[in-house]
């Protein structure tokens, strides 16, 4: 029996509320486990805590699980018939044997039921109705666009002697003209796709193209046009059925920021000396942040970080968001450096956005483990760059059978609660990567298999503008190119486009696609074929079939979609949805 392999704890992603009734539990334990139940019932129906004691609980298997590198993640979802819940698991190993898991060990079933044997088992004390993470409706439904405004699309107002438009390589010192009325301009365009959010990269005053140093939280970006433009655009964007999230850069500031100039006006005089992360005043001429003279977004000397840990801070950045709430009305905030800006900040600033709209969302960039990030009091999701890894991985890496892959998409979706889970911000490329067609070196099936793969799981996927015709980018900053509107109006695009808008509009039509239930089956004899699982609410399925191996497969079925399939040929590069 390995023991040391059997976790599980009465917090975060184990045990917790998935609606004002119904609890989740879920324990993690070694691949030599064969079986688990959960007894559970009310903490009270034996007596008060401290008296003579004679307490039971209704035994239920605990039925679904699913594999990862070392462990297996078992869940259930249970009702605690008043609203408390205590409980203990019984474990049933591969050659039959069974031990009682408790919060303060491991017990025979004799030991357990032995009333005179003193024992602490898991509590959960009581579900209050507050305290349950919930997380915007639409979000769920949504397909994001991620824009990168400079190199998206310029309009007729766009500023005079900008870099003329190009479909080749890019400098982030290089300004092209993109701007909001672009946006605007191409509402009708993203409409068409089927994407109904629009995520803009920063769009505020700022000292470079890319708008991550912001001088001025309150204007937009004069190179992007005016604050009237971001309110025609978010309203337009609305008349359509599309959200639109901005970008929040509140780890760090740009040295034009009116606190940084006081400061290098005034020295420690300077009531916004704490605003920021100072050790050494005054600055020498260079390498000011590795000499640790202050602190900056990594060691960029023109972004100094803001102190999140101040109340000044903290009240001033609450007001920027809730100007942008209440004037603009925007649907969501995704948070650069997320993990970095203070907790105490992440709390403040959830309540007072869920105070003005509870159904703004609120995203953090955060590329690891965020389980601390997550909740009722924090970010209602984050970007899933785990689940970028795990699918880019596989086609980078032809020798990963897809027992692999499953695994790792497992631990991408037991890291958190099922709340998050619908939420998660799925995506493949960004401004901040490759882009995909560069990282899969432009193999077209590589290409959209990913992205099949990536609409097919729980979560809200995200298309990096440009990727609907596969444009091209290195690593940052050549992933920020510029969008090539003359080819596509020329229609030269338009069997890529074409198939991007079928499978957007696959994904939003079909629940089994977006639901959160999955499995990974193994059913044709080949481990680089994926087979996913994908079953809705109401126990209607598909099956996901993506050939990633160096031969054609047959395959039969109800065809739903599919890609380089015929007669029941589905060829080495293809894929097929059907109907089970």
């Amino acid at each position: 029996m390995n023991l040391a392999a059997i976790y599980h704890r009465t917090s975060d992603n184990y045990c917790y509320a998935i609606n004002d009734d119904e609890l989740i539990i879920n324990i993690k334990t070694g691949k030599d486990v064969k079986e688990v139940y959960v007894v559970y019932g009310d903490p009270f129906t034996g007596g008060i805590l401290g008296s003579k004691s004679d307490w039971s609980g209704n035994k239920t298997p605990v039925p679904y699980k699913k594999e990862l590198l070392h462990h297996i993640w078992w869940t259930t979802t249970i009702t605690p018939e008043y609203k408390r819940c205590k409980y203990y698991f019984i474990i049933v190993f591969a050659d039959k044997e069974k031990i009682c898991f408790l919060e303060d060990g491991f017990f025979s079933e004799e030991e357990v039921h032995n009333q005179q044997i003193m024992k602490q088992m898991f509590t959960f004390p009581w579900l209050n109705p507050i305290d349950v993470h919930r997380t915007p409706s639409y979000v769920n439904e949504t397909i994001w666009y991620q824009i990168f405004p400079d190199r998206f699309r310029k309009s007729k107002k766009h500023i005079d002697g900008v870099t003329s438009w190009t479909t080749g390589p890019v400098r982030n010192e290089e300004i092209y003209g993109g701007d909001l009325q672009g946006v605007i301009d191409s509402l009708d365009y993203i409409e068409s796709l089927g994407i109904n959010g629009i995520y803009l990269t920063p769009i505020f005053t700022a000292e470079s193209i890319h708008k991550y140093d912001t001088t001025d939280y309150l204007e937009v970006d004069p190179l992007f046009g005016s604050n009237e433009d971001l309110k025609e655009l978010v309203h337009k964007a609305h008349e359509r059925g599309i959200k639109v999230m901005l970008d929040g850069v509140f780890n760090h500031t740009s040295t034009n920021f009116f606190a940084w100039q006081d400061i290098l006006k005034h020295g420690k005089k300077s009531k916004y000396f704490n605003w920021y992360f100072i050790n050494d005043y005054p600055f020498s001429s260079k390498h000011k942040t590795k000499n640790k003279e202050y602190y900056a977004f990594a060691f960029v000397d023109e972004m100094p970080k803001l102190n999140t840990n101040n109340p000044e801070v903290i009240e001033y950045l609450l007001k920027v968001v809730a100007y942008w709430i209440t004037e603009f009305q925007i649907d969501g905030i995704r948070l650069d450096v997320a993990n970095e800006v203070s907790h105490y900040f992440c709390k403040a600033l959830r309540t007072a956005i869920k105070n003005s709209n509870k159904e703004c969302f609120i995203l953090g960039e955060i590329w690891h483990d965020s389980i601390r990030w997550l909740g009722n009091d924090g970010f209602d999701s984050v970007m899933n760059y785990p689940l970028t890894s795990a699918i880019s991985n596989f086609w980078l890496k032809p020798v990963m059978h897809r027992q692999e892959l499953k695994m790792k998409i497992n631990q991408c979706y037991t890291m958190y609660m099922q709340q998050t889970n619908d939420v998660l911000f799925n995506l493949l490329d960004s401004h901040d990567t490759q882009r995909l067609i560069n990282r899969v070196q432009f193999d077209i099936d590589a290409f959209y298999q990913q992205i099949m793969l990536l609409l097919s799981m729980p979560g809200s996927p995200c298309i990096y503008y440009g990727t609907e015709v596969a444009l091209e980018g290195d690593y940052d900053p050549d992933c920020r190119r510029c969008m090539p509107w003359t080819d596509i109006e020329k229609g030269n695009y338009e069997k890529q486009i074409v198939l991007f808008k079928s499978l957007i509009a696959l994904r939003k039509n079909n629940t089994a696609l977006k639901s959160r239930n999955f499995h990974f089956t193994e059913e044709i004899d080949n481990e680089r074929v994926i087979e996913l699982l994908k079953i809705d609410d109401q126990g209607y399925q598909i099956k996901v079939i993506i050939n990633a191996s160096s031969r054609d497969i047959t395959v039969n079925g109800k065809e739903i979609f599919s890609y380089k399939y015929n007669h029941n040929l589905l060829q080495k590069g293809g894929f097929i949805v059907l109907e089970i």
